[in-house]
């Protein structure tokens, strides 16, 4: 990289010293000097050439002197480091200059080993700013990716509730909360046909963008997977032989995958190394649908996953969530917990999806209140009408 350099002085003998003291480092493409010969000159060079970026200059200049050109370089739209030159001795201008933004001060007459030192010492200053503001900018600009990919996973969620108007069998509502601008947990629900609503909550392994791809591919797989009428296990299995064979990333999903019957009540689920959900009695006690239990899907080619089944009546409903709700920890570093999301579920036996759903998540935003979340919060309460 070339470093250029504006030299402002009126005398006419200093550029030539100044290209004979440093003519192998402007031969090798070091430097490259520019020369003004008073203020207003220099500034008109500067708006010219918006690779100049070190400033050096006498103090006693005809036209414009150093003083004023050193208050009008905020005029100049980009990062500038200037050197002032002065005559020994004269401190008062020097401070005004230093107080005027200079970085640093030559005297006269110019010693070219101080000039040297001084000018690789203004650069190297100069580059440290400029890798932080470029740092900035990536970070920026990165930070916008982040929120843009963040709009795009919410929206492939479903997000309006109720979601199927007319629909009085059941009642759905779901929640996703990213620990991050972009996150590995997921929700979905859709009618597999008239009598059968397929709905799935699942938790990728990993954070940030990779997770939030990974993600997104599970969701679509599973989803036109299970609009194929297949069973539970079998719409699983699928999903979990298709990511076998094609992702090399090391990644996986847990996923619990039900379909309601919704003329029965009848359900029908599958668990592939998810958080068993609860079973939410219309009387009684929530309890925890542990079985039939699988591994997760996309880790282990060839895996068995079974389709467990069980009877809804009316009122009575599931509660799904992901890790990031009983693992998500106090200023303490204590869980929430299954026996405090237990209890919690036990005391709303006549909420709604959406209040049970709220209830859990403020419960659990408000036991980590002081802490850095660490974990995607994600639950889906449906409930069986008749």
């Amino acid at each position: 990289m070339t470093f250029k350099v504006l030299i402002v002085d009126d005398e006419p003998d200093l550029e030539v010293l100044i290209r004979q003291r440093f003519r192998k480092r402007i031969r090798e493409g070091e430097f490259e000097f520019v020369f003004a010969h008073d203020g207003e000159e220099a500034l008109n060079r500067l708006k010219e050439d918006p690779t100049l970026d070190v400033v050096m200059s006498d103090i006693n200049m005809p036209v414009m002197d150093g003083l004023t050109l050193l208050s009008r370089l905020t005029d100049v739209n980009r990062i500038l480091k200037a050197v002032i030159v002065s005559a020994y001795g004269d401190m008062q201008n020097i401070r005004t200059a230093m107080n005027r933004g200079a970085y640093d001060f030559l005297i006269k007459p110019i010693d070219f080993s101080d000039f040297e030192i001084t000018l690789n010492k203004t650069i190297q200053e100069l580059e440290g700013i400029k890798k932080g503001l470029r740092a900035r900018d990536e970070l920026t600009a990165i930070q916008y990716e982040l929120s843009v990919a963040s709009r795009i996973q919410q929206s492939i969620l479903p997000r309006n509730f109720p979601p199927f108007p007319g629909r009085t069998e059941f009642e759905i509502y779901a929640h996703m909360s990213p620990a991050r601008e972009v996150g590995g947990d997921f929700y979905d629900f859709f009618l597999v046909d008239p009598d059968r609503l397929g709905f799935v909550i699942g938790d990728v392994s990993g954070k940030g963008i990779p997770a939030a791809i990974f993600m997104a591919v599970c969701r679509t797989l599973l989803k036109a997977t299970a609009l194929q009428g297949g069973t539970a296990g079998e719409c699983i299995k699928y999903v979990n032989d298709t990511l076998t064979r094609q992702s090399d990333s090391a990644m996986f999903v847990t996923i619990f995958y039900g379909i309601l019957h919704t003329d029965t009540g009848e359900l029908e689920y599958c668990i592939a190394g998810h958080n068993p959900p609860y079973v939410l009695p219309a009387t009684g006690e929530p309890f925890r649908l542990s079985e039939p239990a699988g591994l997760m899907a996309g880790a282990f080619e060839h895996a068995v996953f079974q389709t467990g089944r069980l009877t809804l009546g009316p009122g009575d409903g599931v509660f799904l969530y992901t890790d990031g709700v009983t693992e998500s920890e106090d200023a303490a570093g204590q869980f929430f917990g299954e026996q405090r999301l237990a209890n919690l579920l036990a005391r709303m036996p006549g909420a709604t999806a959406e209040e049970l759903t709220g209830s859990v998540l403020d419960e659990v935003r408000l036991h980590a209140l002081g802490s850095t979340v660490s974990d995607d919060i994600t639950a889906l309460v449906l409930k069986y009408k008749g």
